[in-house]
């Protein structure tokens, strides 16, 4: 093999190898811009995401009151639960209930409490009572569904009724000792 048909045929990186890698680039750079807004206008949008976490300042819910926050269309319960009614509700023998949970398994640890649960009946979808003043609570002092008849306990756990599983329990997290996020 003559020297020119090495420097043609070998290993050697020519011009012309060079403006194919900058065109094969360039060209994909382009590809990737002209693709992006499609796959851009899948995200949700902006006020979507404002309604995918909620902040609550817990300092202004006193001992033995709760609030009904609006999350993602929701209502959800927070509420601050007195030392008699967390011993109520850690009193409850877990094999008697429909949904088997404890008290512990629906609060954070250390935080029994406070109670933060969806206030929607998992029967037919309907709202309980029991979070404002001089709401019917049921025959054990939580929240009652009045579409239906089914009695929550002050956990949050079916007692009564035709709903078959407890309220639930969203994702939340502690930012400080007064403020959650839920969501």
């Amino acid at each position: 093999m003559s020297t020119i048909d090495q420097s043609i045929h070998g290993d050697d990186v020519t011009r012309r190898d060079m403006i194919h890698l900058g065109t094969a680039g360039v060209g994909a750079i382009g590809a990737a811009a002209a693709i992006w807004p499609f796959v851009h206008q899948m995200n949700p949008a902006a006020d979507t995401l404002a309604l995918a976490t909620v902040e609550v300042d817990l300092s202004q819910i006193g001992e033995g009151e709760g609030v009904v926050i609006m999350w993602r269309g929701k209502p959800v319960f927070v509420r601050h639960r007195t030392a008699a009614e967390i011993a109520e509700a850690e009193g409850v023998d877990v094999s008697s209930l429909a949904d088997k949970q404890s008290d512990g398994e629906r609060v954070k640890p250390g935080k029994a409490q406070w109670l933060v649960i969806s206030g929607v009946c998992t029967h037919l979808g309907c709202v309980p009572l029991g979070t404002k003043p001089g709401d019917e609570k049921g025959e054990y002092d939580g929240w009652f569904c009045p579409c239906h008849g089914s009695h929550y306990d002050i956990s949050g756990r079916i007692r009564k009724g035709p709903a078959p599983k407890n309220l639930e329990v969203p994702a939340y997290a502690f930012t400080s000792d007064t403020t959650i996020i839920i969501g």
